[in-house]
């Protein structure tokens, strides 16, 4: 008997689903395809009553199993589904009114290019990723950077930048702009910042050891991108390590450079992804005189302990450069809110002979992210060097900015001013985890992010659709939620296909940065989606 024919609204729904994954990189383009295969697993689809959308999600272990495990010869992606019907059905049931809502479609991203313009020698293969990928999204669906709204962007990394935090500092509402600013900087920054975050370090981490940094030390960057961009130019010839998950940007970066071979490491997600001093001895063993790491960990709001920290230290000092971002060091919560930071530079023994750069800046401490005005702090030969690579790199920072800068670098100034930023974002991280608590997510010491303004969330416990870091963005979406699919940490710039199973199908990343009433907004989004698909622990009231 043959088929009806399929619908022109099936037709186009598929075509909508298939350019939104045609926007991811290409390693990640297996997601809407797990999508897929997640919910055929959970159900076969029998015609279009089928409760696809209902049934329990397989763990993100026995998913992995049975896509990978059971094709030993082979662990390169599955295509997507070739049978026709089942993935209309599928496609129908994702894009169809069902569970309370009058539509479902699915995001149709533009194209970024006229295709049928020529484009000598531009690389039209470059896709976006992370945070710009989801914002690119969430355009399409209405949202506006400069005029918000109703919505929550919770996958933005970026903390208020408003007066809205008791106690803190007032941001400037203007900026002096002197003659001598009007100039060129230096690449490497105009001297009296780089003084003042020398001393900033040395009075906070280093005040009992003999070996002080000095402006020479210090080099002032546009951004911690560029930033890292300066050090990746700099190195060569060298082994490389990285941990999984991380900041997504450094996926660029390290696809960029060939001048030293990148090599992922991932983390166990059983221990909430700790990075163990063993997994660094090996490394070193196997050859490797580079590690890069953000510590706060971007993006499970973790970080090393300040034993953990110094053993680090004491294993790389005479065989491997330790690049490590700091961004996040002052948005620390194990010391009872205190103003207290964590850094790398209270482990450094010699400021001129261990071979630490640490990265930090205005843009998350000090909630100056348009400000551009950041630093790395290492050995002065280093530092020569990041300064030369400014000069065809980026041309260095704003001048008037630096300048502003200074005063700001007080260091009783700034632990007044890191307590405040402590108290006010423990406070907001407290509420979303009390709101999706109740939602039905499990907290506990492991996974309750200790620092950052970064909750790692795991949605396996949720049902089909929504166990998929995809198709729960794509809820959200509805919502005028933003969140980042976990699958954007998977730092994998060589495409290393033994890689693929551990992509993170099961996470978002949901940032806790914003004011709080877009986390209210945000948390309210999230409960109604669990509410349509009838998967929240308690019935609905209009007062919850």
């Amino acid at each position: 008997m043959s088929q009806p024919p399929q619908s022109p609204y099936d037709q186009e729904s598929e075509d909508e689903f298939e350019r939104l994954e045609s926007t991811l990189p290409p390693s990640l383009q297996r997601s809407a395809s797990s999508l897929f295969e997640t919910l055929q697993s959970n159900s076969p689809v029998h015609g279009s009553g089928s409760n696809i959308l209902n049934s329990p999600a397989p763990t993100r272990e026995n998913h992995f199993h049975s896509i990978y495990l059971n094709n030993p010869a082979s662990r390169t992606p599955k295509p997507p589904t070739n049978n026709k019907q089942f993935r209309s059905a599928l496609i129908s049931k994702l894009s169809k009114p069902d569970n309370g809502r009058e539509a479902s479609p699915l995001p149709i991203p533009r194209p970024k290019f006229d295709e049928e313009f020529f484009k000598p020698a531009m690389n039209t293969k470059q896709s976006s990723t992370g945070v710009l990928w989801v914002t690119e999204r969430a355009t399409e669906y209405g949202y506006d950077s400069e005029h918000v709204g109703e919505w929550a962007n919770l996958g933005q990394g970026a903390p208020e930048h408003g007066d809205t935090i008791p106690g803190s500092f007032p941001r400037p509402k203007s900026i002096p702009v002197p003659d001598n600013s009007k100039e060129y900087a230096p690449t490497a920054g105009i001297k009296p910042l780089r003084e003042a975050v020398a001393n900033y370090y040395n009075e906070t981490y280093r005040k009992n050891k003999s070996s002080k940094y000095t402006w020479k030390n210090v080099c002032i960057v546009p951004g911690g991108r560029a930033g890292l961009t300066r050090i990746a130019s700099i190195i060569s010839d060298c082994y490389l390590s990285f941990f999984l998950p991380d900041y997504t940007a450094y996926a660029e970066m390290l696809s960029l450079f060939k001048n030293f071979s990148p090599i992922p490491v991932p983390l166990s997600e059983s221990d909430n992804y700790e990075v163990h001093l063993d997994m660094i001895k090996n490394e070193l063993i196997r050859g490797v005189s580079a590690l890069l790491t953000s510590n706060p960990r971007n993006p499970t709001g973790r970080c090393m302990n300040p034993a953990q920290l110094k053993q680090l230290h004491d294993l790389c000092r005479e065989k491997c450069l330790l690049i490590m971002d700091e961004f996040y060091s002052h948005y620390y919560y194990d010391d009872n809110c205190t103003g207290s930071s964590i850094s790398s530079a209270e482990y450094v023994e010699d400021v001129n002979h261990d071979p630490v750069l640490i990265l930090n800046g205005l843009t998350k401490a000090f909630r100056l992210p348009g400000w551009r005005i950041c630093w790395i702090l290492g050995p002065e030969e280093y530092i020569n060097s990041l300064s030369s690579a400014g000069s065809f790199l980026d041309g260095g920072s704003n001048a008037p900015f630096q300048f502003a800068a200074i005063d700001f670098l007080e260091p009783l100034k700034v632990k007044e001013e890191m307590k405040a930023l402590q108290l006010h974002f423990k406070m907001k991280r407290d509420y979303i985890i009390g709101r999706l608590s109740k939602m039905g997510f499990t907290f506990n010491e492991h996974n309750t992010p200790n620092s950052t303004f970064y909750l790692w969330l795991n949605l396996s416990h949720l049902p089909g659709k929504l166990s998929n870091c995809l198709g729960f963005f794509h809820e959200c979406l509805h919502e005028k939620v933003i969140v980042v699919p976990g699958f954007f940490f998977l730092i994998n710039p060589q495409n290393l296909s033994r890689l693929e199973d551990v992509i993170w199908y099961n996470y978002v990343r949901i940032s806790y940065g914003p004011e709080l009433h877009h986390l209210e907004n945000g948390m309210d989004g999230i409960e109604n989606i669990l509410s349509r698909f009838g998967c929240l622990p308690y019935e609905r009231t209009s007062d919850q």
